[in-house]
């Protein structure tokens, strides 16, 4: 299975803002932490913003903050929210599906099997469940100064 990039980042953005606790980030130090597109990150922020995970305030004194307890942020639910679909294999769309052994073939039913203990290990997991390693993870990240 592959995640999107869009997803990836969400999850980045979850544990950075996690990792800073009560302290506000902003988008611009979030990709400059991860080293990845200011652009791109601006969706996925947007994103979160829009289905409740993290506060977006803009203005002076603005910045990000996560929304709920980490406890209660479901990585396996994030991840759910996030792709645009779980199209493992052609034959998964049904619309679109152009295989000519969709009929016999027990692949599908395999790779769905796959795709649901992959969910369900994810579902398992919390954003609390995340940052075992925190010093590390502050060093690598550069954040200084967090609770």
């Amino acid at each position: 299975m592959h995640l999107t990039l869009h997803t990836d980042y969400a999850l980045r953005v979850l544990l950075y803002l996690r990792l800073r606790g009560d302290q506000k980030s902003t988008i611009q130090e979030i990709a400059d932490a991860y080293s990845i597109s200011k652009n791109h990150l601006m969706k996925v922020v947007q994103r979160l913003a829009g289905l409740g995970y993290i506060e977006a305030m803009r203005g002076r004194g603005g910045g990000l903050l996560l929304a709920k307890d980490p406890a209660e942020i479901n990585l396996g639910r994030v991840v759910e929210e996030m792709e645009p679909h779980f199209n493992l294999v052609e034959c998964f769309d049904m619309q679109t599906n152009t295989c000519t052994i969709v009929s016999a073939c027990d692949l599908k039913g395999v790779l769905a099997q796959a795709q649901r203990s992959f969910l369900g290990t994810l579902r398992g997991y919390t954003l609390a469940d995340l940052g075992s390693r925190r010093e590390q993870l502050l060093t690598l990240l550069q954040i200084s100064g967090t609770p």
